[in-house]
Order: C-alpha cells, then sequence, then structure tokens
C-alpha cells in the first residue's frame, strides 16, 4: 500500500470520527437546552401534526425562505437540491451492488453539480452585492462558500475534465467500510477534491452548516402554539410556586 492511501486513509477515518462524535455532541447540546418559553413563528400551528407538516415544508420547501426573500429562495433551493443529487450519486461508491433508486438517480446527479454550484455563488455573490447582508458576513461566511464551490468544481474537474478510475475509487471507498483497504488513484483533481471533503467533515461540527440537523431544534418551528392548552414554566418559576 502506498504513502498516499494511507495518508488518505487515516485522513479519512479520523474526518468520520470528528463529524460522527461533533454531529452527535451538538445534537444531545440542542436536545437538553431548554425552552421554557412559547415562542414558535406565528401564524403557527395548533397541533402535532400542524408541527410535522410546518416542519417537512420549511426542510423540503423552504417555505419561510420563500415568503421573505424569492431571490434567495431560488438560488438556496438549487444549491440544496443539486447537493441532494449529487448526495444520492455518490452512494455508489458505497454499495455493491447498487440499489435500484441510486442507479436511476446517476445521469441526474451528474448534472446537478452545475444546479449546486450555480446555487453556491448566487448565495455568495448576495454576500458581496447587498448591503445589509455584506455588513454582518464574516471572513468564516465566506471562506466556508469557497470550499463548498471549491469541491463542487473539483468534482465537476473529474466528471467532465479529467476522469479518474471509477473502478479503483470504488474499491478504495469500499475498502475504508469493510477495513479492506484498496489502492487510491493518484490523479490530481480526485485529490484534491477528496481533500476538500474531508476538511469540511472536520470543519462541520463547528460550522454554519448545522443548520441542517439544528432547524428540527428550533422552538420557533417545533412548537405547538398552544400557550393557553399548555402551560410553560421556567424551572426557576416552577420552585418559586412551590414556596
Amino acid at each position: 500500500m502506498t504513502s498516499l492511501t494511507l495518508i488518505y486513509t487515516g485522513l479519512y477515518y479520523f474526518a468520520a470520527i470528528v463529524l460522527i462524535a461533533g454531529v452527535a455532541y451538538r445534537i444531545v447540546e440542542y436536545s437538553r437546552t431548554p425552552a421554557p418559553l412559547k415562542i414558535p413563528t406565528t401564524p403557527a400551528p395548533t397541533t402535532g401534526a400542524g408541527v410535522a407538516m410546518r416542519m417537512a415544508r420549511e426542510v423540503v420547501l423552504f417555505e419561510s425562505l420563500f415568503k421573505s426573500n424569492k431571490w434567495i429562495w431560488v438560488f438556496g433551493w438549487m444549491f440544496h437540491v443539486g447537493l441532494a443529487l449529487v448526495l444520492l450519486r455518490h452512494v455508489r461508491y458505497f454499495q455493491e451492488p447498487m440499489w435500484f433508486v441510486i442507479e436511476f438517480v446517476q445521469p441526474y446527479g451528474t448534472y446537478a453539480s452545475f444546479m449546486m454550484v450555480a446555487g453556491l455563488l448566487g448565495l455568495w455573490a448576495r454576500r458581496f452585492l447587498v448591503d445589509r447582508v455584506r455588513y454582518i458576513s464574516t471572513p468564516s461566511d465566506h471562506l466556508m462558500l469557497a470550499l463548498l464551490v471549491a469541491i463542487g468544481v473539483s468534482g465537476m474537474m473529474m466528471t467532465f475534465v479529467s476522469h479518474t478510475d471509477i473502478v479503483a475509487l470504488k474499491a478504495f471507498t469500499l475498502g475504508l467500510v469493510t477495513f479492506d483497504w484498496q489502492p487510491l488513484p493518484s490523479d490530481g483533481p480526485l485529490l484534491v477534491h477528496l481533500a476538500l471533503v474531508a476538511l469540511l467533515m472536520i470543519i462541520f461540527p463547528i460550522s454554519k452548516l448545522l443548520h441542517a440537523p439544528g432547524i428540527f431544534f428550533s422552538p420557533t418551528r417545533n412548537q405547538v402554539d398552544n400557550p393557553r392548552e399548555t402551560r410553560s414554566i421556567a424551572p426557576w418559576a416552577a420552585a418559586a410556586e412551590r414556596k
């Protein structure tokens, strides 16, 4: 096994541990954060089923963003849908044989990368062209968008410009899962792409991308609007009442 394969194998095991442990820690932290007040964004559903439907619309259709800004919604939806298709396409590297759904999505995932990068560029341009957004943008916001664009572009390079050995790449990725390590192709675009993806996995738990799991713990979205039917009392207030 080459030193290059050893380096990337170790890098991906480390990145996977950081990603899984970091996201799990954040989710536990979110779940333990008290929400003593009823603060759902109104108009809000008054039943649990209504909350589930609202959350589904928010996650799939970005309902609140659509209502607030149509242009940002277009770019945001392009990026997220493109990313979802690209990720589904990449599942093939970890399956043998492939599920029918993954096989079906392959051609769509190939060209979804253009939609993903276009959406990212639109969101990035917003941070330069909109005054109030430019004012609150930090260097980390620009670096995160640059990283995502670089991942998308390097992936497109492998697909449309400098083709890599897909069979050898799949053997490498399957080997990571089964601990049967196989040589990694040494193509430049592939190595850049894999390094950038590993970097994203490592910084994901400490980045703003945590809004992906965090939205499910947002009290403005996941609370039922029933302050009269169900009284919410802060712990300190409940202790005072018992005295």
